[in-house]
Formats: C-alpha cells, structure tokens, sequence
C-alpha cells in the first residue's frame, strides 16, 4: 500500500521513464521497423499525457531516499514546467530535417533522458544528489548536440559544450568538498541551519561560491556564457531550442533551494547582484551586434539570465516566486521564437536576420508568433515577459539592491532594438529574391505556434495563477 501510494506521487517521473524505456526498445530495432515508426508517432500524445500527470500531482508532498528528494510544491511547479516544455521540443523536432531517420529514436530518448533529469533535479535536496541529476541531464546534451546530419559545426559545438561543462562541474564538485569540510552535511535541511558568513565559515561561502558555478554555467550567466552562443549556432534548430530553454530551468529551481541559504544584503547576494548586472548588460550589447538569429538568441540567454537572478538577489519568497514565474515565461517565450525559426528554415540551416525578410506575406501566422515571442522578450504588456520583469524587478526594489532594478531597466531599453529587429525585417523588409522554403503542413505550423503565442500572452494577462503557485513554493521555503 504504502509503496503504490509513493507511486502515485511520482508518476511524472515514472511516465517519463516509461517514455524512455520504449524509446530504447525502439533503438534496438531497425530504425524504419513497426516498433520505431509506432513508438515515434505516438511519442508526442505520451508526452502530453506527461503534462497531465504533472498538473495532476502538484499538491503532492512527502520525501523520498532518506531525505533526499522532497516532493514539495517548487519541484511540482517545475517538474510541471519540464513536462510542458518537453512536449513542445517534441511536437517541434519531430519534422526535424537534419537529422538522419536511423538515429530518430536515438535522438528523443537523449530528450527524454535530459529531460528526467531536469525533474529529478526539482526534486533533489541533497547536494550529490543535486549533483547526479545534474549530470543526468548534461550527458544527455553532449550526446545530443552533434547530431546534425554530419554538420562540422554541430560536431564543434558538441566539443564545446562538453569541455566547458566538465570545467565547471570539477569546479562544483570541488566546492562540494568545501561544503562538506566546513558544514559537515549535504543535506539542505542541516545546511539552511547552519552559519554562512566569511566571519565564521570562510571555507564554506567559498565552496558553496564554486558549487554555484556549475549551475551558472547551465543558465549561461556571465562570465560563465561563453558557450551559449557558439553551441546555439552549431546545434540543429530543434536541438537549440530544448538547449536555449528547459535546461535553465533546472538550474533556477537549484538556484532557488540554494538561495534559501543567503541572508539579505550578505556577501553572496552581492556577488549575485554584480553577476546580474554584468550579464545583463554583456548580453545585451553583445546582441546588437549579431546578424545570425541564433547566435543573437544566445546573448539574449546571457541576459535573460542576469534578470532571473535579479529575484534570487531579494533574498524573500516572493523573489523565490518572482524568479520561478520569469523562468516559467521564458521558456514559453523562447519556445514560441524558436519554433517560428524551425519552421521557416524547413531546410535545417541556420537563419540571418535577412532570411525573415517579407514573413508576413509568406507566413502571416508565424510572423505574428514571432512579434509575439519578441515583443514578450523585451518585456512589452501584455506578455508574460512584462509580468516576469514586473515581478523580479518589483521584489529586488527596496532591498539594498536599487541600482540592480535600474541596471535592468536600462538594460530592457537596449534589448528593445535587437528584439524588434526580428519583427521589423518580418514586417518591413522586402522579401528576398530567393525565399527560404516554410514547412509544407503551414496548418500545424500555424496552430501549433498560435498556441504557444496564445500561451504567452495568456500568462501576461492572466499571471496571477501561476505566480500564485510559485509563491506558495517560495514560501515553503522562507517566511
């Protein structure tokens, strides 16, 4: 009884096993065999019964493994968030084109897999097991970032992402070491109660400083972002958008466990405060300057970054929740970009700003998703990006960190011309001579992108629902 009541609380996790054990049946056969084709096909509908089961278990509570995994309603409110944003990776690279069709089931088992992970992750409350499921959820992307129809560039980014990531994760596991030695625990529990000041515990501020790098690295927070853009540009479109997305969210739900630990105004929100500013405003200049739609997407990661963090800097539950809801925006807003991208380069090749030029008369529905996906990026009512900069900005204001909110407003000024840019060639320019070829079913492009755009500007008018779940977490762990 006890053992089917457990499974009940984690059918998430279960379901997206389940997902990944019949898409490694699938790889044992031939790739063109009744199993792959009837596993693929049904791939999409499995991962949105995924976000019903997820919905379905956000009020469970309980631990697991002796403590070390909690169900509590942050890790339901993001595994919730994994699955949606699973789904949507799915339906999107399944008419992937630069992907050879042996390696198709392959490909979504090395999603699915990072995609547990970044659950297991939400769930973690114990640093080495923080840790696996970290890595859980990397290994996956070192896999996957190079299958791009024998692309060099696909092959040099996997390079990349793989000897930047294990640079940071020996770093992380070395402040793990400190951690341990100062605090005598892994356990978040034991590590909320004890001291963190340079006064008492040097040992421990410095190892938990480089245990934060590793996730740093995943949300591509300065000066830990110099992979971002290079990988974006050498990844498949598809593989761009889950990498540009729902690894960040692994690495807020961390962050977020993590910043429980700060005092307000203490040394460490300080370093996270300049961090914040830095990417910001990096991120941002380093965008005016691109011409390739992914690369510029990628600086954009390094500044989204820096205003997540502006939340955690509040050191209160609602900068918790404030962080948590701009995380949950920013996927749906990046999704909904890059899934006009997917279908405008039905070929697989990389876009320009140029390649957007006369969208509206080709593709009016993708050109207005886009306007939307851009518009809520630069955080323009009434997107969910305006409600997610509101939020963050209006919990760091009054809390020693005032300069931080104008840094970020300055910084919302500057992304408002590299943003609309996309929008403006959509709009205004003429069309090339030579159009880039759309997706052949424009229906399923246009539904699908709709509703992510719908998504969107759902979330910004309406934010209270799901801000109010993710306050609810944030409480659950400060006052």
């Amino acid at each position: 009884m006890a053992a089917g009541y457990t499974a009940v609380r984690i059918l998430p996790e279960l379901w997206q096993i389940a997902i990944i054990l019949a898409l490694f049946a699938a790889t044992l056969g031939s790739a063109r065999g009744g199993l792959a084709r009837r596993v693929l096909s049904v791939l999409p509908w499995a991962a949105g019964v995924g976000i019903l089961l997820a919905v379905a278990s956000l009020g469970s509570q309980g631990s697991l493994f002796f403590g070390a995994y909690r169900l509590d309603r942050l890790s339901q409110f993001f595994k919730a968030a994994v699955a949606v944003g699973f789904a949507v990776t799915v339906l999107n690279a399944t008419r992937q084109p630069s992907l050879e069709e042996e390696k198709r089931c392959d490909y979504f088992m090395l999603l699915g897999l990072s995609a547990l992970g970044l659950m297991l992750l939400a769930g973690a409350v114990e640093l080495i097991t923080v840790y696996l499921a970290m890595e859980l959820s990397s290994y996956s992307l070192y896999a996957l970032i190079p299958l791009r129809a024998r692309d060099r560039r696909a092959a040099e980014a996997g390079v990349k992402y793989i000897l930047f990531g294990a640079v940071a994760t020996a770093l992380a596991l070395y402040g793990l070491s400190y951690i341990v030695a100062a605090q005598h625990s892994t356990y978040l529990t034991a590590l909320g109660a004890a001291e963190w000041s340079w006064g008492s515990r040097p040992i421990g501020v410095i190892g938990l400083s480089l245990f934060l790098i590793g996730f740093f690295y995943k949300l591509a927070l300065f000066p830990f972002h110099f992979w971002a853009p290079d990988v974006y540009q050498g990844a498949s479109n598809e593989t761009a958008a889950y990498v540009a997305t729902l690894p960040k969210l692994g690495a807020v739900v961390v962050l977020i466990r993590l910043a429980s630990l700060f005092e307000p105004a203490s040394a460490l929100t300080t370093i996270l405060a300049v961090l914040a500013a830095f990417s910001m405003t990096y991120g941002n200049l380093a965008a005016l300057a691109q011409k390739d739609v992914k690369r510029l997407l990628g600086y954009s990661t390094v500044a989204h970054a820096g205003y997540a963090v502006v939340g955690l800097v509040a050191a209160s539950s609602v900068g918790l929740a404030a962080t948590g809801f701009y995380a949950v925006a920013y996927v749906l807003m990046n999704l909904t970009c890059f899934w006009v991208l997917c279908r405008v380069a039905a070929d697989g090749r990389n876009l320009t700003l140029e390649d957007l030029n006369g969208l509206y008369k080709r593709a009016p529905g993708l050109a207005l998703a886009l306007a939307v996906g851009a518009f809520a990026l630069v955080g323009i009512p009434p997107t969910a990006g305006f409600m997610g900069k509101l939020f963050v900005l209006a919990a760091a204001w009054n809390k020693g960190y005032n300069w931080l909110v104008v840094v970020a407003a300055v910084n919302t000024a500057i992304s408002l011309y590299y943003y609309l840019s996309m929008v403006l060639h959509a709009y205004t320019k003429d069309e090339p001579e030579r159009e880039p070829a759309v997706q052949p079913e424009p229906v399923f492009s246009v539904v699908w992108g709709g509703l992510l755009a719908v998504a969107v500007l759902l979330l910004g008018t309406f934010p209270g629902p799901v801000f109010d779940l993710a306050l609810r977490a944030g409480e659950g762990l400060l006052p």
